[in-house]
């Protein structure tokens, strides 16, 4: 393998190494895998480039120009001609895509989900990375300035995942570098010839061979030095907070008890996914002490920040988990609670990053890393800490309002209330005009609520459909209140949000519904019982649950007042089997069908307009397309392969049966310059076919690693192949044969014909392919290296042409000029 191929899979790999910083950050791996295959081909595109060879522009090109199609085939081939080219369409996808990356970079928690613009802005970057590694260390032969896109794609990785296990990303990133210098400085320490590393030394009164020993050595060392410099330097430095193994396996938070804070994540992608599965699976199996596990909701975490198109837990400081959770806030001694204790156990698979538990939490008993935000009373993992297999027990309060203590509530602090009442004023104002309408008459915000629930679970005309036409956006809430359809996060995000126009302070809860109970008294939740409520917070009572959402959970008992003004509305119809009749059979319910997720109308918090239902089959012309991608990708790496079977077939059957036009006669390859085939008739058509022979005889020396020298003679040539490839007896007496006939047409006055020529070339084939290691014989069949004669015709009949085209030019120009003035002559004249 030569020194720049080596340099550009060291390339790669380094690539790779630094990539790896990025696993951390998705759910899935597998992503580095598909990076990894089209890694490979941009730089085998470089490698073919450079070994043609072409100028390093055009290298660069190519490498460009396949990188997008490669990228149009994995990631956009639906909006391409034939499936590969780019065309205005596909360009408008991949922008698509890249917008929809960063909404899910901005809304997910890490690790996100594996979205499709996520995945291109991960190839995508990888492979931008490669290129400008490829094109450093191998174009421009500069391994140097390489470190910096590797660096750049390492800082990105642990900027986005807060430093987490950050340092053994580094050192993998860093031995990937280290060893495309490594293997770079040995190439140019190669050319130098000698290493001046001292004298060699004695091992048993015999010099030791150096060679490339000193170089690797030396190599180690400084890599091991530099390393270890990157490591402890920024120990030094007062602008610093310490080296980068500090804080290096962090989680949220700080780490410790003292305190520190939890990013605005996106817990609905959780939600989202449960929405999506093709079957039912329990996530969760509870036992409990309540009587009623109707209101028996699993609440992960809120939502309280609302930016007008979506939900988000706001910012908040964390802490230790407290033995005993302090009263949730709003909740006075005068409201009926009891004390419910709750045994959860989560499946291996189901890895949360917060618990679920029933609100409020008096106390949470559980092994592991976890921080408690207060704001929400929620436990967030610390450090990955997750719920996969864990089992944990939850004291909390089952709150009992009447509906008088929730209808006369006093007024909440001002603070809290500009707080949880915070509109966008991207919101469109018939969000607050339909509340208005809705609750006109109401005595107080209680009854506004009750009325609100209503009007999206019983009066008004709401359907639970996940088959919605609703986008992204401010005006998204406009549209489902006008289609009036949608499922759980439609109809718990327009009532929080039309309930802090009202000045109620609202949230989302995110969870679980309550579950299915089992035979054994135990209770199985589901992952479609994935779940969204608002919470409507009421002066003396606190975060009030709410269910505005049709044929899901259960209608609170306190929303069912006998109030003038009101109407008491039915408990809407749960499809699931009732809670008073235990089943063997798994958790059901109709939240996502088959067909929902196929149409991914389910996908999201406000999903975008779900795809038409599939067609009857793909066009006449994208099968085509998708044949002729099929033989473009088999014949291109077999093309070499192709030509040089017909070259020696051709070559080889003008020698047996006569001139063949298809062959011209070639040059002499070994023969010298400056020789003229010029011999009348039949003489010169002979030399033509023995000069043909010769040519496929030390091309297939070629094929096999013995490289034509045009400065020698024939003998000498075929001496050179003869000692190169160990040949001897008939072999080298058919190589001294077919040298003798070439000397025969080039310099006797009368040549005499030489039978059995080609007999003679496939015996020198067949005896260099026996002594050939598999490696080389594999070469020399798939990749032979005479078959780069094909690129030099080409570019010596490029050349030709233009040539021809520039004499003809010339001669027009002439006839022209010629034209032009001779009536001017003849006047003079």
């Amino acid at each position: 393998m030569s020194m720049r191929a080596r340099m550009a899979l060291m390339g790669v790999a380094a690539t790779l190494m630094a990539s790896g910083a990025l696993l951390p950050l998705v759910e899935s791996p597998g992503w580095l895998l598909q990076a990894a295959v089209l890694l490979l081909v941009q730089s085998g595109v470089g490698a073919a480039a450079r070994r043609v060879p072409l100028a390093r522009w055009m290298t660069v090109g190519a490498q460009v120009l396949v990188s997008l199609i490669v990228l149009t085939l994995v990631f956009a081939r639906e909006y391409a001609f034939a499936g590969l080219v780019p065309g205005p369409q596909a360009f408008r996808h991949f922008a698509d895509l890249l917008q929809a990356g960063t909404d899910d970079v901005e809304r997910y928690a890490i690790p996100a989900p594996m979205s499709d613009g996520i995945q291109l802005m991960l190839v995508g970057g990888v492979l931008v990375i490669g290129l400008l590694v490829d094109v450093l260390a191998v174009t421009f032969r500069s391994a140097a300035p390489a470190g910096l896109p590797l660096l750049a794609l390492y800082s990105v990785a642990a900027g986005l995942s807060d430093g987490s296990g950050g340092w053994v990303w580094f050192l993998i990133a860093a031995a990937g570098y280290l060893m495309l210098l490594l293997v770079e400085g040995r190439d140019r320490l190669s050319q130098w010839g000698r290493v001046f590393a001292g004298g060699p030394r004695q091992q048993g009164g015999v010099s030791a061979p150096s060679g490339a020993v000193a170089p690797v050595r030396t190599g180690r060392r400084i890599g091991a030095v530099a390393l270890g410099i990157a490591l402890v330097a920024p120990l030094g430095l007062p602008a610093m907070d310490g080296g980068l193994l500090e804080n290096a396996g962090s989680g949220v938070g700080a780490g410790g008890d003292g305190g520190g804070t939890i990013s605005a994540v996106n817990p609905l992608v959780s939600l989202r996914d449960s929405l999506n599965v093709d079957e039912d699976r329990t996530v969760l199996s509870l036992r409990t002490d309540s009587d009623d596990l109707s209101d028996m909701y699993l609440r992960i975490v809120s939502l309280d920040d609302f930016d007008g198109s979506t939900w988000r837990p706001a910012k908040r400081q964390i802490g230790a988990v407290p033995e005993d959770f302090p009263d949730p806030v709003g909740l006075s001694p005068d409201v009926e609670r009891k004390e419910v204790r709750t045994r959860i156990t989560a499946v291996g698979w189901y890895q949360q990053d917060w618990l679920p538990m029933p609100y409020p939490p008096s106390a949470v008993d559980i092994e592991g890393r976890w921080r408690y935000e207060p704001e929400g009373m929620t436990l967030v993992g610390d450090h990955g800490e997750d719920t996969g297999g864990k089992t944990y027990e939850i004291t909390s309060l089952d709150v009992r309002p009447t509906a008088e203590q929730l209808a006369q509530a006093p007024e909440p602090p001002s603070a809290f209330k500009r707080d949880y009442t915070d509109l966008p004023e991207s919101l469109p104002s018939v969000v607050e005009e339909t509340a208005r309408e809705i609750t006109s008459g109401a005595n107080n915000p209680y009854e506004q609520a009750v009325r609100l629930q209503e009007y999206f679970a019983v009066n008004g005309g709401f359907q639970y459909d996940t088959e919605v036409e609703v986008g992204n956006g401010s005006d998204a809430i406009a549209r489902f209140l006008r289609d009036k359809r949608g499922f759980c996060v439609h109809f718990s995000f327009a009532m929080a949000s039309m309930a802090r126009s009202l000045d109620i302070p609202a949230r989302i809860a995110v969870g679980f519904a309550p579950g299915t109970l089992q035979a054994d008294g135990s209770v199985d939740v589901g992952l479609r019982d994935a779940h969204a409520w608002p919470e409507l917070y009421f002066e003396g009572v606190g975060w009030t649950r709410f269910e505005p959402t049709p044929t899901r959970g259960t209608t609170p008992s306190y929303t069912q007042p006998d109030l003038p003004g009101t109407t008491a509305p039915d408990a809407p119809e749960d499809p699931r089997p009732s809670q008073a009749e235990p089943s063997d059979e798994p958790s059901s319910s109709p939240t996502c069908s088959a067909e929902d997720k196929r149409l991914e109308a389910c996908a999201g918090a406000l999903p975008d307009d779900p795809a038409a239902a599939g067609s009857s089959g793909p066009p006449w012309y994208q099968i085509a397309g998708w044949v002729l991608l099929g033989l473009v990708v088999v014949a291109v790496p077999l093309a070499p392969m192709f030509w040089r079977v017909r070259r020696r077939a051709v070559r080889l059957a003008s020698a047996q049966h006569g001139p063949s036009a298809a062959e011209p006669p070639p040059s002499t390859g070994g023969a010298g310059p400056g020789i003229r085939l010029d011999a009348p008739g039949g003489a010169a058509a002979g030399a033509g076919q023995v000069l043909a022979v010769w040519q496929e005889l030390t091309d297939t020396a070629w094929d096999y690693g013995i490289a034509p020298d045009e400065a020698l003679t024939p003998r000498r040539a075929a001496e050179r192949i003869v000692r190169l490839g160990q040949v001897d007896g008939a072999a080298a007496a058919s190589v001294h044969r077919v040298a003798g006939a070439v000397e025969q047409v080039l310099f006797a006055p009368e040549p005499h014909p030489t039978p059995g020529l080609a007999d003679d070339v496939r015996r020198l084939r067949v005896a260099l392919r026996s002594r050939a290691g598999r490696r080389t014989r594999l070469r020399a069949l798939l990749a032979p290296r005479s078959a780069v004669r094909a690129v030099w015709a080409i570019n010596d009949s490029a050349t030709a042409l233009q040539s021809r085209w520039s004499e003809r030019r010339t001669t027009l120009t002439r006839r022209f000029t010629i034209r032009r003035t001779k009536p001017s002559e003849q006047r003079g004249g």
